[in-house]
């Protein structure tokens, strides 16, 4: 097995939260199978959405907007493949995950190559219905068409809300299972 180097984003705010423990339980599997994962929790890291402007990678950096996006773009850049971990607050992903998510227009407008070639999504949210999660998916596997990318697997769990809930349910498990897919 050819180890690889996995960026992880979050987009949940709730350290301890359902997608977090998830996040965890992926990476503890993904690390003890060799693999260097490296995490960014957009939630807690100060990113704004794309202005637009076209700047990118004009100044030697991703984006004329100094913010944390600026650290997370050259670890994207080196990496194999990213998982993108989100709670379904409105039917899509956290809005700090879209933003970074909108951000990755920089690697188009900037022309830059990327090593990446497959991601994974892990969500969940409180509602029961698996439909809840169809606007993260659209996102993600648009994305991945456009970039060509292959989606390597996703762990999508429904009916958790308060924090620990997740336990109660295989998400975790699944999660690490994941890790094997890559």
């Amino acid at each position: 097995m050819k180890t690889k180097k996995i960026t992880v984003l979050t987009g949940s705010a709730r350290r301890y939260g359902n997608s977090n423990k998830m996040a965890e339980a992926f990476i503890k599997e993904a690390e003890a199978l060799g693999h260097t994962v490296t995490r960014f929790d957009t939630a807690l890291m100060k990113i704004g959405g794309c202005r637009g402007c076209e700047g990118c990678y004009k100044t030697g950096k991703p984006c004329l907007f100094d913010d944390d996006f600026n650290k997370i773009a050259p670890v994207i850049v080196e990496s194999d493949a990213i998982v993108f971990v989100s709670p379904v607050y409105f039917y899509s992903l956290s809005g700090q995950l879209k933003s970074t998510l909108d951000r990755f227009f920089a690697f188009s407008v900037g022309n830059v190559p990327l090593k990446v070639r497959e991601i994974a999504i892990i969500s969940c949210c409180e509602e029961k219905e698996l439909k809840v999660f169809d606007g993260v998916k659209l996102v993600l596997e648009e994305t991945a068409a456009y970039r060509d990318w292959r989606i390597t697997g996703e762990v999508l769990i429904p009916g958790v809300y308060e924090a620990g809930a997740i336990d109660k349910t295989d998400g975790c498990a699944q999660a690490a299972a994941l890790a094997h897919r890559f």
